[in-house]
């Protein structure tokens, strides 16, 4: 079974083995994503409190138009198989970008999206980094760069959800969300 996938192979919460480096679309499931992303927290850790990528996304979810929210749903759902990289690492590190968009493109098949993200998306994803930086850092050392710093943050609300509830209501997001584009 093994012999013909490339690199090597993780369980996920499921219980299932998935290869990072040559994943499928029938080999991403939802409940393995919620929990996942409900577990891993944002920045590093670097946050006075817990604060889950899977909130984070739901938040997003919320802040763009409903054609959007969807995607904007999974847009770190790579994360659940790879781990939550830090975007000064990340940048620096060719092979894993590659690595990631190609394991975002296995998602957008499973989920039915189109493979580029939309420019609504990408803006609310540097916008909210200004919300969560305020609701959850101290004050910044010297500006982040990247032009965020010209952005208006993104008027969500940050709560840090305990990880059961994170997982649950990224699981009623998504199977919603799903329900309506049938």
């Amino acid at each position: 079974m093994t012999s013909h996938r490339v690199g090597d192979w993780m369980q996920t919460y499921t219980g299932r083995a998935f290869w990072p480096l040559d994943p499928r679309a029938d080999e991403i499931h939802s409940e393995d994503i919620a929990h996942a992303l409900s577990m891993l927290c944002r920045f590093g850790g670097h946050v006075d409190r817990n604060y889950s990528v899977a909130e984070h996304c739901i938040l997003m979810s919320y802040a763009v138009a409903p054609e959007n929210a969807l995607w904007a749903l999974l847009h770190d759902a790579t994360e659940a198989y790879m781990g939550d990289m830090i975007r000064p690492l990340k940048r620096k590190m060719p092979a894993y970008e590659k690595a990631e968009r190609q394991l975002m493109d296995v998602i957008c098949e499973r989920f039915g999206l189109d493979y580029t993200c939309p420019k609504e998306v990408k803006e609310a994803d540097n916008r909210i980094l200004l919300t969560e930086r305020a609701a959850l850092m101290k004050k910044a050392p010297m500006p982040w760069g990247g032009g965020l710093e010209d952005l208006e943050p993104l008027d969500v609300g940050i709560k840090g959800w305990m990880p059961h509830a994170a997982e649950s209501i990224y699981l009623s997001r998504l199977d919603y969300l799903l329900q309506e584009r049938r």
